[in-house]
């Protein structure tokens, strides 16, 4: 039997249904480009019979010219009393003009007394002129065998019945699915390896995780002899979501040896997954296998030792292989090897034995006994550790700040910052409004600074998180703010604390300007505003 696997992702389809995600046609031609990088075989892009938004991007994606991927619409077989070709949800699958169609069938006799309430043989009859109808519209067909492991468990014959009619009418691939997502790993290994035995047409999982097990039942199936493998990106989908394909792909290529994509591709596994949680507007947990930003992440001290001398001690793969990266955190759990990792990263001269050493560790220590937390804020400890080492440059100070809030009975809220700096040496004053008191001060330090650092243009704020460290001190409870910026190519979390929320973002937006701008001397500083000028041409 072949090794190689081919990939089925539905996030377009039944990752939309996820609770919260809501994807306009251009967030989904633009994900959709994402995986056909990705090497994905099969895109789901949605059920044209459904809505009119589906019915756009199948119109739409053509103009991608995709090198990887097919697309791949969906509908379910046709209704009961009526003829395959006139059935709306079918003809609507032609009228898309994709080269493959996915219709999903029962396969539970539950369903079909409950769900659909016709006869067995009816159903039957619905699966057979279905995929009959559409192979003979010269389609590649897949049949998604609804809830067949329920099927099976409840009435065997029946629900092996259902797909020996898909295979009759010619269907290219069967797939079985665990719809509610309630079977166990050895159930799914069992009876994928029974389907395989006695059927030729090659067949296809469909796993949900409202067990925590659908990569695990995506993975048994697959060595009991699917070949194909349906999910989503980062696993999203209705209820507990669908399996994640972000875990499986890694897990078959670089655990089981199985052919899934290349690994050029899977080394863009990282980005690709990021960059749909951020299309979708979903916070990816930073504890996600593989791609999460803590997957390679290391706090303990005795952990960090070890990994210096040899990463494998605390990594299960490389993490460049799937495009992630090793990372090393500094807290209040940290030792002298955590420190001296993070130094050795920014190839600053850091001697374990030495009293900075001590004192660094111990000023850290200090500050997240008083609220700060470095290890999600990467900037801020830079720009901590190269001040110590007098290698920051003081491209800016505050002279001071005042903060306007207005509110009239006809009026919204209005607020306006006005900061005065000192810019090597010049005085600069600025106003501006903005929707909020930190966006207006924002705002205004940008302004104030744009004329010295033309590259501040580049960077915007991504996101803002504002956390009450102690509760019980109610509202004059320290708080502490992380900032994450970027300026299109990178990203970068800077910290700020204290008991007013202004003066906490205050610090984390300056550490996250000053950070953006690292590294700029005054002449290259100058010539990329001769640049933005036009007064000088590479």
């Amino acid at each position: 039997m072949t090794n190689v696997v081919k990939l089925f992702d539905t996030t377009l389809r039944d990752g939309t249904q996820g609770e919260g995600i809501s994807l306009s046609v251009e967030d989904k031609i633009k994900i959709a480009g994402k995986l056909d990088t990705l090497g994905v075989h099969y895109i789901e892009g949605g059920w044209p019979g459904s809505n009119h938004k589906d019915i756009e991007f199948f119109n739409r994606v053509k103009e991608l010219n995709l090198k990887n991927a097919k697309v791949t619409a969906f509908g379910s077989t046709r209704r009961k009393g009526i003829k395959a070709e006139d059935d709306m949800n079918l003809n609507r699958i032609l009228e898309t003009k994709v080269s493959v169609a996915t219709i999903f069938g029962k396969s539970w006799d539950f369903h079909v007394h409950k769900a659909i309430q016709t006869s067995l043989e009816e159903n039957l009859e619905m699966i057979y002129d279905s995929v009959k109808y559409l192979k003979n519209k010269g389609l590649e067909v897949i049949y998604d065998a609804e809830h067949f492991f329920d099927g099976y468990k409840n009435n065997t014959e029946y629900a092996l019945s259902t797909i020996q009619k898909a295979k009759e009418a010619g269907a290219d691939w069967i797939v079985l699915c665990d719809t509610n997502g309630g079977s166990l790993p050895h159930e799914i290994s069992n009876i994928v390896n029974k389907v395989c035995s006695t059927l030729s047409t090659p067949i296809g999982i469909h796993t949900h995780n409202d067990c925590g097990l659908a990569v695990a039942n995506s993975l048994a199936a697959v060595e009991a002899g699917a070949r194909q493998v349906q999910g989503t990106m980062n696993g999203l989908g209705e209820r507990c979501g669908n399996a994640n394909l972000i875990s499986i792909i890694p897990n078959l290529q670089l655990k089981l040896s199985y052919q899934c994509i290349t690994e050029e591709q899977l080394a863009q596994l990282t980005n690709v997954s990021r960059y749909i949680s951020e299309i979708a507007n979903m916070n990816m947990p930073v504890n996600q296998p593989y791609v999460g930003a803590a997957a390679f992440a290391h706090k303990g001290g005795i952990h960090v030792s070890a990994i210096m001398k040899h990463p494998k001690t605390y990594e299960h793969i490389v993490p460049e292989l799937v495009g992630n990266k090793q990372r090393v955190l500094v807290s209040e759990l940290a030792g002298q090897s955590n420190v001296l990792f993070k130094a050795q990263e920014l190839n600053l001269d850091f001697n374990k034995e030495s009293a900075q050493t001590k004192q660094i560790i111990e000023e850290i220590k200090t500050l997240e006994h008083q609220g700060y937390q470095f290890e999600g804020a990467d900037a801020s400890l830079e720009l901590l550790l190269r001040k110590a080492f007098d290698e920051l440059d003081e491209i800016f100070s505050l002279e001071s700040f005042k903060i306007l809030v207005a509110k009239t009975k006809e009026s919204p809220v209005a607020s306006e910052a006005i900061v005065k700096l000192n810019v090597h040496g010049e005085i600069v004053y600025m106003a501006a409004e903005g929707a909020g008191p930190v966006n207006a001060l924002d705002n205004a330090i940008r302004k104030a600074l744009e004329k010295f650092y033309p590259d501040i243009k580049k960077m915007h704020l991504s996101d803002y998180k504002v956390r009450v460290i102690d509760e019980k001190d109610a509202t004059a409870a320290k708080v502490r703010v992380l900032i994450e910026s970027s300026d299109f190519k990178n990203t970068w979390s800077t910290v700020g604390v204290s008991e007013n929320i202004i003066e906490a973002s205050w610090q984390a937006l300056v550490d996250s300007i000053r950070y953006g701008l690292i590294g700029k001397t005054k002449s290259n500083l100058e010539e990329e505003k001769q640049e933005t000028l036009g007064l000088i041409n590479h």
